[in-house]
């Protein structure tokens, strides 16, 4: 007992003396590393028991050690956490300068602390090229003698290793209570992982396989050249760690864990916990999300049929994170998949209903920019209104903004954009006596013949009374047009070289337009 006692003694001394002269810049690279009780490169390379030679790497001494491993393999990365100091006798290391240089890089990229090698066993020559990138990239190389067995050089690692181990456990434990802070605190993502970063002693990033914030309130990673290329990367990054975070289907995304200056990194395990917090977060926001959905369609098709009262449908808007007071506006959107007309409203709260192609969207008049950004969009909002108003008026404008968006080939219509539209009466019946006194006749001629007068009279007026260009759009010959103009003419009674008729008669479309009496696709109806 007293000869183990003694040999502990001397061992301890031996630490304290090699820790004295580790270079200053050493000492303050390791502090950088997190503040961690691990033993750093400068610590062994000082060790006299040891009798390690730098070889190269002088501006990575300071640079921790995990673990001591021994590897004889060309390509160890896919097995390593980062930190490690490999040792070989040399049957990893290739003969040829650009192979030694390409070892020692990949070593390097893994997060490697340092490469110790017995060059008299089976190490070739070192090539300049070797020890050069060593120097390049603070990497350092040391020469382990013949007589320092590795197991040595591994046991004063673990000895420094186990003075750590405390508190890795403690916060691994102190992790494990995060599933009952989400139970019982309800705390939103931010201050749940401003959390875990205390305890863990790693800044967290949150991102989607693309890049984008996986969470709210969780950023994502500054930087996303550390996100794996391929399913099977190794977790270890410069710096810290990237782990998937499960879900359904593959990962959602990534938990990216860089070590915060100051702080005791608890490693990879605790790293592997977050990322499970993670998932099981991202589980329950996508479940409320979800839940959300479903209740903000039911709600939109309430209000589209006139089944709420005011006061209720303000309480459910206001539920669901729409202004109480207002305004909103209601939106008809065609030709964009769900997946993504919900990331680009991600941002602001709305509804969305189903309807066959389309999707009515109920959100502040501030989405606009949103959908109008959505590649090949076409959509149409309606005017702003109160929350509690009927909602029958806004579907009209939207439907008809929507078609006005398909035709002109703009990607959002604001019904109201048309500078006409101030000098038409906002009642529907006022709308329908106006195009029915003018249009009446060739809607219900169109409605019996299957004819298309009223979308001809339109196209030809919305062009500037432009005849080849209107019958170009229509696929017709100019003269058939022309004939359709004239019966037209013969059926409302008014002469379209008349300025009093043309107005008369322009304002009464956009009426019919309104009212949804006019199909773009074919003839009117007169109903």
């Amino acid at each position: 007992m007293a000869g183990h006692k003694e040999d502990g003694q001397r061992r301890e001394q031996t630490r304290e003396e090699g820790r004295e002269r580790v270079p200053e810049e050493g000492r303050r690279a390791g502090a950088r590393r997190g503040g961690r009780q691990w033993v750093t490169v400068g610590d062994l390379l000082s060790y006299p028991a040891l009798q390690l030679r730098l070889l190269a790497g002088s501006a990575g001494l300071g640079r921790s050690v995990s673990w001591a491993h021994v590897s004889e393999l060309e390509d160890p990365t896919p097995w390593l956490l980062g930190a490690e100091m490999i040792m070989t006798v040399g049957m990893a290391v290739p003969a040829d300068a650009a192979g030694q240089r390409a070892y020692l890089e990949r070593l390097d990229d893994a997060g490697v602390s340092a490469l110790a090698v017995s060059t008299q066993l089976r190490t070739p020559p070192l090539h300049d090229a070797f020890l050069a990138a060593a120097e390049e990239r603070g990497l350092p190389v040391l020469e382990v003698p013949l007589a320092v067995p590795f197991v040595t050089i591994a046991q004063e690692v673990a000895a420094a290793v186990h003075e750590d181990t405390r508190q890795r456990l403690g916060a691994q434990l102190q992790v494990f209570g995060a599933l009952r802070w989400l139970a019982e605190e309800d705390l939103d993502t931010a201050a749940l992982f401003r959390r875990l970063e205390r305890l863990s002693g790693y800044q967290v990033f949150l991102c989607t396989p693309q890049g984008r914030p996986l969470l709210p309130g969780a950023p994502a990673p500054p930087d996303l050249s550390v996100l794996p290329t391929q399913a099977d990367a190794p977790p270890s990054v410069p710096g810290g760690f990237v782990l998937p975070v499960p879900a359904p289907g593959g990962p959602a995304g990534y938990l990216v864990a860089f070590e915060r200056q100051g702080a005791r990194p608890a490693g990879l395990a605790v790293v592997q916990h977050l990322a499970a917090v993670a998932a099981l977060k991202l589980a329950m926001v996508r479940h409320e999300r979800e839940t959300l959905r479903r209740e903000g369609a039911e709600t939109l098709a309430e209000l589209l049929q006139d089944a709420l009262d005011a006061a209720t449908a303000r309480r459910r808007l206001a539920r669901l994170g729409l202004p109480e007071d207002g305004p909103v506006a209601l939106s008809v959107v065609r030709g964009v998949p769900d997946e993504a007309l919900g990331r680009a409203l991600d941002e602001h709260p709305h509804l969305v209903l189903r309807r066959g192609e389309d999707r009515y969207v109920l959100s502040a008049p501030g989405a606009a920019p949103a959908l109008a950004a959505l590649p090949g969009a076409v959509a149409g909002m309606s005017r702003p209104f109160t929350p509690g108003e009927p909602v029958r008026v806004a579907e009209r404008e939207a439907l008809w903004a929507a078609s006005r968006s398909a035709e002109s080939g703009r990607p959002l219509v604001h019904y109201g954009d048309d500078a006409t539209g101030r000098w038409l009466p906002g009642d529907p019946q006022a709308l329908g006596a106006l195009a029915d006194h003018v249009l009446g006749a060739a809607l219900r001629y169109d409605a019996a013949h299957g004819t298309r007068l009223l979308v001809s009279a339109r196209t030809w007026l919305e062009r500037d009374r432009r005849t080849e260009e209107a019958a170009a759009v229509l696929h017709v010959h100019p003269n058939t047009l022309a004939y359709r103009l004239r019966r037209f003419a013969e059926l409302t009674g008014r002469d379209l070289s008349s300025t009093a008729a043309l107005t008369e008669v322009w304002l009464a479309l956009r009426a019919a337009d309104r009212l949804g009496m006019v199909d773009p696709a074919g003839g009117g109806s007169a109903g």
